[in-house]
Formats: C-alpha cells, sequence, structure tokens
C-alpha cells in the first residue's frame, strides 16, 4: 500500500521543544528510534517508558549511549482512559519534567499534567479512531473501536488537568490499496483495525472489495503547556 505522510514533521518540533529543555521524559519509546533520532538535541536528564516487555531490552540498547534509561511498565498496570486505548501511572514525581513526547502511545492527561513542571510542555502524534473506517465498511464490519478518538477529544482531555493547548493540527491522508493482497497484509500487520482479521475467514470479503481501495487515515499533533503559576 501507499501512504503520504501527514503535513507536519513530529521529530523536528520534537527536537526544538528538546533543545530547550533540561529533562524529558518519552512515553512508549517502542525500540527507541525516534528518540535516537533526535541525538545531540536530547538534554542530560532524559527518560522513556515503554510497555511492550519486548521493545524494552531494544529501546535500552539502542538508547544507553545516549544517556537514556528506559524504564520497563508493568503490563498489568495498564488501565483504560476515556476515549483512548490502555494507558499507565507514570512512575516518577510530580513536577519532574520540563517536556513529555508522546508518538502514538495512549497516555493518562491527568498523569501527563502531575509530571510536567510549570511552563513544561506536552507534545503528541495521534493516529484518529475514524482512520481508514472505509476499510471496515468494504468489508462489512464495525468501525474501529476507539471510533470517537480526535484532536478534539484530546484537547478537552488536556484541559481538565489545566494543560492550556497551543498548537492542534488534523489532516486526513490518503491511503491507496492497489489489490486485496496488500490489504491482507496491511490488516495483519495492523490487527486492531479489523479484530480477529484471518485471511482464510474474510476470503471471499476481500475478492469483494473493489480495486484500488482508497481508505483515509487522520492523523493529529497536539502540543499543550502546563501553566506557571
Amino acid at each position: 500500500w501507499r501512504e503520504a505522510p501527514p503535513p507536519w514533521d513530529y521529530s523536528a518540533r520534537a527536537a526544538t521543544l528538546a533543545e530547550a529543555a533540561t529533562s524529558l521524559l518519552d512515553l512508549g519509546t517502542g525500540g527507541g528510534e525516534m528518540l535516537a533520532s533526535l541525538g545531540d538535541a536530547l538534554p542530560k536528564d532524559t527518560w522513556a517508558v515503554e510497555a511492550y516487555t519486548p521493545n524494552v531490552s531494544v529501546a535500552q540498547a539502542r538508547l544507553s549511549s545516549l544517556g537514556v534509561r528506559v524504564v520497563p511498565i508493568d503490563p498489568s498496570d495498564l488501565r483504560p482512559v476515556p476515549g483512548q486505548d490502555m494507558a499507565y501511572a507514570l512512575p516518577f514525581p510530580a513536577a519532574r519534567f520540563d517536556l513529555v513526547l508522546s508518538r502514538h502511545e495512549a497516555y493518562d492527561p491527568a498523569e501527563v499534567g502531575r509530571v510536567l513542571r510549570p511552563g513544561g510542555h506536552f507534545l503528541t502524534q495521534q493516529v484518529g479512531g475514524r482512520s481508514h473506517e472505509e476499510i471496515n465498511a468494504a468489508l462489512g464490519v464495525p468501525p474501529y473501536f476507539l471510533h470517537d478518538w480526535s484532536l478534539q477529544v484530546a484537547a478537552e482531555q488536556l484541559r481538565e488537568p489545566g494543560l492550556r493547548v497551543v498548537l492542534g493540527e488534523e489532516a486526513v491522508v490518503r491511503t491507496e490499496f492497489l489489490d486485496a493482497g496488500a490489504l491482507a497484509y496491511y490488516l495483519k500487520a495492523v490487527p486492531w483495525q479489523v479484530p480477529g482479521f484471518t485471511i482464510a475467514g474474510y476470503r471471499a470479503a476481500l475478492r469483494a472489495v473493489p480495486m484500488p481501495l482508497v481508505a483515509s487515515s487522520r492523523p493529529f499533533l497536539l502540543e499543550a503547556v502546563k501553566p506557571r503559576a
């Protein structure tokens, strides 16, 4: 499949904010690829958390040379957050960080507000819940279970703990699937789009989808600041 990038540069904005920060926390760092790409922009006091156990050692190996400490999150500590997927309490004291980053990671808005210092920034890039809803419609299945997740909902959630939203951008990005094989490969790689998807179980539905299929993702970028007292 082919998908265009969003019209903003998350990594560039993260690097700009990191250069001005003295402490940084990356939520859901994965294998540490994005954080490592910031390189010299990272403050000496940089931490990351990761809840997917196989990623922890990968991130530690990649980030240790940069002085980044990676803290594993116990999967049993995950809890639902309204409108989002499962998030977790952050194992840090209040007012600990100048900057918190979250690229495609669910987060607890109250926890983000708690660990930010006054004047600190939160930057997140998320994928809206209506993304690729054309796929679900074409296969005759219900929409993605976080259907209502959007820039507006995320901004409202961050205002509840007192953060001030300073930037919000949303885009509609086209993805083109040229044949049923590409669509099946995508759904195997992204199992949350159609839960329980198997090629055998959806063979007839896949054959019935008119190709090429154009679907739209709805990413958004959001930046908020914790006001100074």
